[in-house]
């Protein structure tokens, strides 16, 4: 079976610059639906809207907007589409040792030293801290190259400080492995999310990664702290939560569209992920899509 390859991101400094700025008009982000990894760290900020994101191991759904911080080769899709709903989207990809090893052992640095190397299990910034590190990130776009890299400086350090975060493969998730290991859970990674919606056997993915069922489902545990089973539900339970918030289709449709077979285990899943039954989940979390 022919299978696609996660994308290694070839990324250039912005001119002038020592990092990379972009910013996305609603909807422009061409890269949304791709999963790649680049050597970059980068800093998302999604003004408005909803969607789904896929970080390492990490699945979850998003709503009115996100701060997210992925570290170096951490594995991830875009986080919007046609459907997400935000007003703009800003990217910033800035190089480990952007600055040089020496800059960052500085005392001042220290703190920015943190923030960087707790983004190797990705981080998403919520209340306060979206709003307000937001602004600065959108104001970037109109400084001059020596401001706008004192702004990202601060904007690190604050990140460091802020409370309102969360550690998205906190269980545990490495890709400092070997070329080939990254390779390889990055294929499992890429196939989930291209057939999540169809039957998913265990021995055909082992297949892909050219190793024996038991080998990989141990394999894969030990990468991601959950089983291959425990990973593929938790990303059919996500879509179904965007299902639910974005689209005025059945609760039944949710569940099939999802990936789910069974509708009894289909509720039952959803509850004990969310705490809420499906029919409380779309109540709470409708959202209008312009």
């Amino acid at each position: 079976m022919k299978t696609i390859a996660p994308a290694l991101e070839v990324i250039s400094n912005s001119y002038g610059s020592s990092f990379t700025y972009t910013k996305h008009a609603e909807k422009t982000n061409s890269k949304a639906h791709l999963w790649h990894y680049h050597p970059e760290i980068e800093l998302v900020y999604i003004n408005g809207g909803a969607g789904k994101r896929q970080i390492g191991s990490h699945v979850s759904y998003y709503t009115n907007g996100d701060l997210i911080l992925i570290g170096s080769n951490l594995p991830h899709c875009g986080f919007t589409n046609e459907q997400t709903g935000n007003k703009k989207e800003t990217v910033i990809h800035i190089k480990p040792e952007f600055l040089g090893t020496d800059f960052f052992v500085a005392p001042e640095m220290k703190r920015v030293q943190n923030i960087i190397g707790q983004s190797k299990a990705g981080i998403a910034f919520t209340g306060e801290t979206k709003k307000q590190i937001g602004k600065k990130i959108e104001m970037m776009e109109h400084q001059l190259p020596f401001e706008r890299l004192l702004t990202l400086l601060s904007i690190l350090d604050e990140l460091e400080s802020s409370e309102d975060y969360t550690v998205l493969n906190a269980d545990g998730f490495s890709l400092e492995l070997q070329t080939q290991d990254s390779d390889r859970i990055n294929v499992v990674f890429n196939y989930v999310k291209d057939h999540f919606q169809e039957s998913i056997a265990i021995d055909e993915v082992s297949s892909l990664v050219s190793m024996t069922t038991p080998s990989f489902c141990r394999y894969f545990k030990k990468i991601s702290n959950k089983t291959f089973t425990e990973f593929v539900n938790e990303y059919r339970l996500v879509h179904a939560s965007k299902l639910l918030a974005e689209k005025q289709i059945s609760i039944n449709e949710v569940c099939y569209e999802s990936g789910f077979n069974n509708f009894s285990h289909f509720s039952k899943s959803f509850k004990q992920y969310t705490g809420k039954s499906a029919s409380q989940y779309r109540l709470e979390h409708k959202i209008i899509i312009s």
